[in-house]
């Protein structure tokens, strides 16, 4: 390439970059630029594939969301958001490996590159969305603070509990949170602390307190291991919240648009009516949001680097969200959960998600 090397006229600028070299360093950075973020965004996507299977991170031990079953299988609604990613990406459900992870290394191990996604991690918040090298999609089930009573009781909400005793686990979060909630509203309860959870929990069923308060999902796991389950209730208030859900590594906006929308895709579902037993006999329907969801009308994958059908795919094997949450959380399991804060908005709810199309 020729440059004119000449003195330079007046008004042009000494010491700095000709004109020429200043326009081809520019497009040479562009284009380094555009190359590297290119491999960044379709790197978790390669190798998924290159493997041929997604590597969940999931916490074991946990009823209803991740615990292996008497026949060795994983079952719960983290292992299935797991297989709704896989069918998206790979067409099949099944392919994913679970990777054990802790409260204590789960941030380090998805920052690692050592799992692609973790279905289920703490709640999200502002330093962990920030400063942790991860970051959260979208909530996949609301959580919180509330109260596990006995049944007998003549008590139907926790603005009764004037009097009440409520046991919990000292030093955490849920012991200030009880202080705060009864001490704001001037309602005189006794707190009976204990140090650890299982003491917490042995002191509730021992009578020595009316309430036991934690997460629900963890007062349900601990309801379903009492003699008479049914004889115990979670009260429908809480006084904290916990927005979890799926959590991916920095850097990678495709994986994270991936993972994101695959959880949309379970709770669009839901909203059109679309399950796993009737997928396939909706794909002759008019109704043209129906059919984009079925990829019969538009094709949503491509800017993924998805297949045209891949959310009718996540359907077809693992359901919508009410079939999740019903086979693994919902009235007829040991956890017996209501829908609650889970259902959709528009029944009260707050489950919601951006229009596929």
């Amino acid at each position: 390439m020729w440059v004119d090397r000449r003195r330079p006229k007046r008004g042009r600028p000494r010491g700095g970059a000709r004109p020429v070299q200043a326009l081809v360093a520019a497009v040479v950075a562009l284009a380094g630029l555009a190359l590297a973020t290119a491999e960044t965004r379709a790197a978790t996507l390669d190798d998924v594939r290159a493997r041929g299977h997604l590597v969940c991170g999931v916490t074991e031990g946990m009823p209803g969301f991740a615990a292996v079953g008497p026949d060795g299988a994983w079952a719960g609604l983290d292992i299935d958001f797991c297989g709704a990613v896989a069918a998206a990406v790979l067409g099949d459900k099944d392919a994913v490996r679970y990777r054990v992870v802790t409260a204590g290394n789960r941030y380090q191990v998805l920052a690692a590159g050592e799992v692609d996604v973790l279905p289920h991690a703490g709640g999200r918040s502002l330093s962990r969305d920030t400063e942790l090298g991860v970051r959260y999609t979208d909530t996949l089930f609301h959580d919180g603070q509330g109260f596990l009573i006995r049944r007998g009781y003549a008590v139907a909400s926790i603005f009764e509990l004037s009097g009440a005793s409520v046991c919990v686990m000292t030093g955490t979060s849920a012991e200030q949170a009880v202080e705060t909630f009864f001490e704001a509203r001037r309602m005189r309860v006794q707190i009976v602390r204990s140090e650890h959870w299982s003491d917490a929990v042995k002191a509730y069923t021992g009578a020595a307190c009316t309430v036991l308060t934690g997460d629900t999902t963890l007062l349900a796991a601990e309801r379903s291991r009492l003699a008479r389950p049914g004889d115990h209730v979670i009260m429908p208030e809480l006084v904290s919240k916990e927005m979890l859900g799926p959590v991916v590594r920095q850097g990678d906006e495709q994986w994270h648009s991936i993972v994101r929308w695959t959880l949309a895709a379970l709770i669009s579902a839901e909203e059109l009516g679309i399950t796993r037993e009737n997928v396939d006999s909706l794909r002759g329907s008019a109704n043209i949001d129906i059919r984009r969801f079925l990829g019969l009308e538009a094709d949503l994958g491509q800017a993924m680097g998805l297949s045209r059908d891949w959310s009718y795919r996540i359907v077809r094997q693992v359901g919508s969200y009410a079939n999740l949450f019903d086979r693994n959380l919902g009235p007829k399991t040991p956890l017996a959960l209501e829908r609650g804060l889970n259902n959709l908005w528009s029944r009260g709810g707050l489950l919601s998600a951006g229009p596929l199309r």
